[in-house]
C-alpha cells in the first residue's frame, strides 16, 4: 500500500527562538538549517523577517543556502510584514510565506480589537498579497485550538479560495486534548468545501505536555504537516518534538496511513548542535535524543536486552543517530583530519582564517584533555563563535582562590573596548566570586536568572559547558561558555551574556 507524505515544518529557527534567551546569530541559524536540510526535513521556517533587520538577514541568508529544502518566512496578516517577507525568500529554490491571523473570540476581541468579517478580510487579502511573491503560501488561524468551528471554516474555505495551499491550525497555547483535538482537524476536512485543495496541517504547544500526542491525534485524522522543532524547543513550555512526532509514526506504520522521508540518522547531531548553539541543554531522560534515552539500569531490563533488543527496545538507537563509533581525535591529530571531522558533523566554518583559529583551539583543548569527542568539537566551535560576536568585554586572564575554611576570592582581568581593566572580589563560591569580579568592572545592572552546568562528554578531564541567562530592562539574553576548568567556563558564560547586552540587538515578538 502507497503511504502519503507526512511533510516535516521544522521552526526551530523562528518559533524555537521565541524561546527566551535563545536568540541565534545569523551564522548559527544557517549552521543549523543545513543540518535540518541534510536530516532531509520538508520545510525550514527560518524567522520572522519582518521583526528586524537582523532576522531579515537571518532568513536571506539561509534562503541563499539551502537547495533541497523549503524555506520559509513568518508574517503577520499586513502587507509591509508579507513584503518584507517576500524580499526575505526570494533566493530560495523554493520558498513559502506563512501568514496568520487570530481567529478565537478572545484574541479578536481583546488583541486584535476586529470582528469576525474584518479578520476574514484581513485573512484573505493577506493570502493574496503573499501570492504576488509565491505560489506556496501557508495560513494559521492563530488560537484555532480556542476558536468557534464555525467560524474556522468560514475563514479557511476562504482563504483556500484565495490561493492558500497549507493551512495549519495551531494549538496555540496548549489548551487541547488529543481526541478533542484530532475530531476538530477531522471536522474541519469534512465540512470544508474545499479542504481538498490544501494540505492540512498543525503547530501544537507542550503548555499540558500534550503538543506530540495532539499532533499524531491530528495525523490520525487526516492532517500531513507537522509543525515541530529540535528537542521540543519554543517559547513557554516548548513546541512539539520533532524526534518524538517523527519516530512514532516511523515506529508504529501498523497504525499511520503516511510516513516522512527524514533522514533520521541525523536526529541526535541535530539535536546536539540544537543544544549547543541555544545553550538549552537536553534532559537525560529526554525520549529519542536524551543521553539515557537507549540506557537500561535494571537487571531484568539488562537481561532481557541481551537476550534479544526487541524485549525492551522498540527502536534501534543507530536508525535515530547514536553511534558507538569511538573513533576519536586527540593532541597528535592533524589539520586535515580535524578539517574532515567538522566537515562530516556538518560543521562548515566560513574561511581558511577561521578552520586555522578553531583548529588552534583544538590542540589547546587536546592539551588538557586526553581524547576529543564530537559533542567537545560542538562546543569548541560554538565557544568561539560566540567570542567572535560583539565582544565589548574580554577575557584576558582569571585568577581564583579556593579554600578549605577561607572565602573564595576572584581576581580578573578584562579588556573593555580595547582597555585592559581588572578587579577583585569575594564570593560565596569560585564562581560568585568571579562574577562579582567582573561586575566590579561591567557594572551591568543586570539580574542573573539561570545558572546551568552541563558535562559535555564523561570523565574528569571532560569539558564543562556553562549556560547563563540573564535579564536587564525586561530583555533576557542566553551566555555560553565551555572550558575543562569550570570556573573560567563559567565567566565565559556570563562574558558572553553582557556581550550581548551590550550589543542591544533587539528582537520583536512576531505577535506584538
Amino acid at each position: 500500500m502507497n503511504k502519503d507524505k507526512l511533510i516535516i515544518f521544522d521552526t526551530t529557527l523562528r518559533d524555537g527562538e521565541q524561546s527566551p534567551g535563545a536568540s541565534m546569530t545569523r551564522e548559527e541559524k544557517v549552521r543549523i538549517a543545513k543540518q535540518l536540510e541534510k536530516m532531509r526535513v520538508d520545510v525550514i521556517e527560518a524567522g520572522f523577517a519582518a521583526a528586524s533587520n537582523g532576522d531579515f538577514e537571518a532568513v536571506k541568508a539561509v534562503a541563499d543556502a539551502i537547495k533541497d529544502s523549503t524555506v520559509c518566512s513568518l508574517a503577520r496578516a499586513l502587507e509591509k510584514d508579507i513584503a518584507r517577507a517576500g524580499e526575505a525568500i526570494k533566493g530560495a529554490n523554493s520558498g513559502r510565506i506563512h501568514t496568520f491571523i487570530a481567529t478565537s473570540p478572545i484574541h479578536m476581541e481583546k488583541k486584535l480589537r476586529m470582528s469576525p468579517d474584518q479578520v476574514v478580510e484581513q485573512a484573505v487579502k493577506a493570502v493574496r498579497w503573499a501570492r504576488q511573491y509565491t505560489d506556496n503560501v501557508e495560513f494559521s488561524p492563530e488560537d484555532a485550538g480556542r476558536s468557534e468551528t464555525d467560524f474556522l471554516c468560514r475563514v479557511i474555505e476562504a482563504v483556500i479560495d484565495a490561493g492558500a495551499t497549507t493551512i495549519n491550525v495551531p494549538d496555540t497555547v496548549g489548551y487541547n486534548l488529543p481526541h478533542v483535538f484530532g475530531a476538530l482537524i477531522g471536522t474541519l476536512r469534512e465540512r470544508i468545501p474545499n479542504s481538498d485543495k490544501a494540505i492540512f496541517s498543525v503547530h501544537c504547544h507542550n503548555d499540558l505536555g500534550l503538543a506530540v500526542a495532539n499532533s499524531l491525534a491530528a495525523v490520525m485524522n487526516g492532517a500531513r504537516q507537522v509543525e515541530c522543532t529540535i528537542n521540543g524547543l519554543g517559547e513557554r513550555a516548548g513546541n512539539a518534538s520533532l524526534e518524538e512526532v517523527v519516530m512514532a509514526v516511523r515506529t508504529r506504520q501498523d497504525l499511520f496511513l503516511c510516513d516522512t522521508g527524514l533522514d533520521t540518522t541525523q536526529i541526535v547531531p541535530a539535536s546536539r548542535m540544537v543544544a549547543s548553539i541555544t545553550g538549552f541543554a537536553v534532559q537525560p531522560n529526554k525520549a529519542i535524543v536524551g543521553a539515557n534515552a537507549f540506557a537500561h539500569e535494571s537487571g531484568i531490563h539488562q537481561d532481557g536486552v541481551l537476550k534479544h533488543r526487541e524485549t525492551y527496545e522498540i527502536m534501534r538507537a543507530e536508525d535515530v543517530g547514536w553511534t558507538a563509533n569511538k573513533m576519536v581525535l586527540g593532541k597528535h591529530s592533524g589539520r586535515n583530519a580535524f578539517k574532515t571531522r567538522l566537515s562530516e558533523l556538518g560543521i562548515q566554518l566560513e574561511s581558511e582564517e577561521a578552520v586555522n583559529t578553531a583548529f588552534a583551539r583544538f590542540k589547546d583543548l587536546a592539551d588538557k584533555k586526553h581524547e576529543i569527542f564530537d559533542e567537545d568539537l560542538h562546543a569548541l566551535v560554538s565557544d568561539e563563535q560566540s567570542t567572535q560576536e560583539q565582544e565589548h568585554f574580554k577575557l584576558l586572564s582569571l585568577k581564583v582562590c579556593s579554600e578549605t575554611g577561607e572565602t573564595p576570592h576572584a581576581k580578573v582581568v578584562l579588556a573593555e573596548g580595547g582597555m585592559e581593566r581588572e578587579a577583585a572580589a569575594d564570593g560565596g563560591g569560585p564562581v560568585d566570586a568571579a562574577f562579582k569580579a567582573i561586575e566590579g568592572i561591567v557594572n551591568s545592572g543586570s539580574e542573573l536568572l539561570l545558572y546551568s552546568v552541563n558535562n559535555i562528554t564523561s570523565g574528569t578531564d571532560a569539558q564543562g559547558e556553562v549556560t547563563v541567562r540573564v535579564s536587564k530592562g525586561g530583555r533576557i539574553v542566553n551566555g555560553q561558555g565551555a572550558d575543562t576548568d569550570i570556573v573560567i567556563a563559567s565567566a565565559k558564560a556570563y562574558l558572553h551574556a553582557l556581550n550581548k547586552l551590550h550589543s542591544k540587538l533587539e528582537r520583536a515578538h512576531p505577535q506584538v
